[in-house]
């Protein structure tokens, strides 16, 4: 699967987005290494630190199905026009399950796309040297 195609997936999650006190919706799609497609996305809750992005709803729907290692990752923000990358929690959980090297992609509702890696995103992640 390209990134376009991921891409695509990642914008049609962020349609399910439950997101009644930012109205930011976000959605992610993970590819596992076993060639499935996961998507995700954000549910807030009032008690904002309840609420879950959408690349780590993303992950664990995948996780629960078994998979255990992605390829690439795509997030898709349809409220804001510059591309908006994972959040700190996220880009430490995607590293538990990405390779340093695996493509992520994200943007928002303008032109602009960011092409990048998870070892850019997440770099110095001394934690994979605990596994």
């Amino acid at each position: 699967m390209d990134m376009d195609e991921l891409f695509r997936a990642a914008r049609r999650a962020a349609g399910a987005a439950y997101a009644p006190y930012s109205r930011f919706r976000v959605g992610a799609a993970l590819l596992g290494e076993s060639g499935t497609v996961y998507t995700g996305c954000n549910v807030e809750n009032r008690s904002y630190g309840l609420t879950i992005c959408a690349e780590r709803t993303a992950a664990v729907k995948g996780l629960s199905e078994g998979e255990r290692r992605f390829s690439a990752a795509a997030i898709f923000a349809p409220d804001s026009v510059e591309p908006v990358g994972p959040c700190g929690a996220c880009r430490q959980v995607l590293s538990e399950f990405m390779a340093p090297g695996a493509r992520v992609r994200f943007g928002g509702s303008g032109p602009g796309r960011i092409d990048t890696t998870i070892g850019e995103l997440y770099p110095f992640d001394s934690l994979h040297d605990l596994a």
